[in-house]
């Protein structure tokens, strides 16, 4: 019997599908993956300068959103990231996203966080009996885990994590710092 052990491919784990929830140019030569969680303080400090980057370079960046929720120290976030995998199957996983890192300080502490993610389901003009049964559906459940298992298999250890092209950075601590990153790996491929 001959057994062969394979060593850890944390590459493959930065390797972008099509089903993953992106911004920006499918054909940029930069992609940016972001592991989150929808609880997390620091997540929610970074949501602005991600969206500003998808905003100003999204013909030169791709932005991907991936779920890292780190339940044992954010009850709500598993549910949350549920949520916005919910309003993702009616076409609304950005609006959800930003909702809920928008107003994160009114459903972060509360103990009943699934009756705000379907009043915010109700704003965002969604069919809110689907999203319920939806929001409570194994396939969405397993969504969640496969970035959790895609992040686990990358080494993400907190949120946010974030990869350019693949490559794990140290998160920039502004937006300048971001954009020039981005524009860091874009001179080295032209």
């Amino acid at each position: 019997m001959i057994i062969s052990i394979a060593k850890p491919n944390t590459q493959g784990s930065t390797v972008v599908t099509d089903e993953e929830w992106a911004k920006g140019n499918p054909n940029a030569l930069v992609t940016l993956i972001e592991y989150s969680d929808f609880q997390c303080p620091a997540c929610a400090s970074y949501y602005p300068m991600i969206n500003k980057l998808a905003e100003e370079m999204g013909e030169e960046v791709q932005v991907i959103y991936r779920h890292y929720p780190l339940s044992s120290i954010h009850p709500q976030a598993q549910l949350a990231a549920q949520a916005a995998e919910a309003a993702g199957q009616q076409g609304s996983f950005w609006p959800m996203h930003d909702k809920l890192f928008s107003n994160q300080s009114a459903w972060s502490n509360q103990p009943k966080a699934e009756e705000i993610f379907i009043s915010y389901a109700k704003e965002l003009g969604l069919d809110v009996e689907k999203f319920k049964a939806d929001l409570s559906n194994d396939d969405i459940e397993d969504a969640v885990k496969d970035d959790v298992r895609s992040g686990n298999q990358a080494l993400v250890e907190g949120t946010p994590t974030l990869f350019l092209n693949g490559n794990k950075i140290n998160n920039p601590r502004s937006y300048d710092k971001l954009r020039q990153a981005v524009r860091d790996e874009l001179s080295k491929l032209q």
